[in-house]
This record gives structure tokens, sequence and C-alpha cells, in this order.
């Protein structure tokens, strides 16, 4: 079964190609109330400043959704040496600025070897994460940083199983990520800034697989949209 093909609601599985700009969330609301979808969620949030592949379940479909999670993701993306954000993209003002020069193509390779396999990464603070059932975002938009984070925010254990770097642009990087559920891949980018005594930002991020889903195979949230109204008779 394709899918992409709009299905009655007893279950069935999008694949949107979330827009920049979009929460995840944000698909998830319009494809429930432009065809009224009484049962939809998403297998894995989207930053939004990111694009790429999202997985929306339906009706019975709704309780693969751990699963579809718990899969295997790959990501490509750019960063910028030189600079940082607090939250790591663009969503924040610059703080900081560094001299990238001696960083060599070796240097920035050696990094994003020495973050990937199993590795300890800490979530940033502009994330989801509750922390005494308050989101760390909405502490981060208060002003507060990491160190006022009662108890700090917790590392966690995650897999990176490829971590591809190209400089024939530098100090702009284009990247290729390959990593487990629950993988930040700004952390990625703070950390490989800070392995080389410098700052680092991401400047775009787009998921391109989960598991075997593949944003090749997505539709625009309009594009879904429209299928599934002709194909139900809804107007």
């Amino acid at each position: 079964m394709d899918p992409n093909q709009p299905a009655p609601e007893p279950g069935q599985l999008i694949l949107i190609d979330k827009p920049r700009e979009w929460t995840s969330f944000d698909v998830v609301n319009k494809i429930r109330r432009a065809c009224k979808i009484k049962k939809i969620g998403h297998a894995g949030t989207l930053d939004p400043l990111a694009t790429g592949l999202l997985i929306l379940c339906t009706g019975k479909m709704t309780k693969q959704i751990d699963s579809y999670q718990a899969q295997e993701k790959e990501y490509t993306g750019t960063l910028v040496l030189g600079k940082t954000t607090p939250s790591v993209d663009l969503e924040t003002d610059f703080d900081g600025e560094f001299d990238v020069t001696g960083i060599t193509p070796e240097m920035i390779r050696d990094a994003a070897a020495q973050l990937t396999g199993e590795i300890q990464q800490i979530p940033p603070i502009y994330s989801a994460i509750r922390v005494n059932g308050e989101r760390l975002y909405e502490r981060a938009r208060r002003g507060e940083t990491a160190d006022q984070v009662d108890g700090g925010i917790k590392s966690r254990t995650v897999t990176v199983s490829e971590f591809n770097v190209m400089t024939n642009d530098f100090p702009t990087i284009d990247f290729r990520i390959v990593c487990s559920k629950g993988t930040y891949i700004r952390s990625l980018v703070r950390d490989l800034g800070l392995l080389l005594n410098n700052g680092a930002y991401m400047s775009a991020l787009r998921r391109t697989r989960i598991g075997e889903f593949e944003v090749k195979d997505a539709q625009t949230v309009d594009g879904f949209i429209d299928q599934y109204l002709n194909r139900s008779g809804q107007s």
C-alpha cells in the first residue's frame, strides 16, 4: 500500500515534507482540521526551522507512533563555524564570534569522528524536554541559561552512526548525519564547535529518512489535503 494514498480513518500512514517555519504540531493541526480527522499524531518532532520527513499516523495507526519514533534517522544540513547563537540555529541572534584561522579540514573531520558512535549528549536548552514540569525552551525564552536550570540538563546516550562533513566552503560546512532516536543535531553542531575550541551554529537542517521511509516519497501539506479531499468527496 502506498503510504501517501488517502484511506479511511481506521488507520493510515502519511509522509509529509514539513515546510520551514512550521512546527510539527502546525502540520498535524492543519491536516486534522482540513481533513476532519479526529485521531492523528506525528512520529518525531522537527524544529520549526528544519524541513523534511514527518511521519503522521491516523486512527488505529497511532498505536505504531512509538515504533516509528524509535527508528534510525538521517539528516542533511549546514553548519557555520566562527559564530554562536543561544539556540544553536537562526531562531535567536548571534551571541558570540570566534576566529576560525588555523582550523583545518582534518581537524573538522577528527571532531566529527569524536562525535560518532555511542556518545553522551546534553540536549540544547532550546528544546521541548520538560524539567520540573516546564519545557526547557520556555525557560530559555525568559533568558535563563543551561547553568540556571535546576539540577542541570541531564545527558543522554545516543548513537551517531555517521557524521560526514564537507569542508569545501569553509567556514560553512555541509553535513550528513545518521543517528538514533533522541539525537539532537543542534547539540552535535554545538559540540563540534567546542571540540575545535571555537563556536558553531546550524543554518539549515533537513530530515531525509526515518527507517525505510524517505523524504522523496513524501507530499506537501497542501498536496496531501487536496488529494485526501478529492478522494473522500469532501469539500
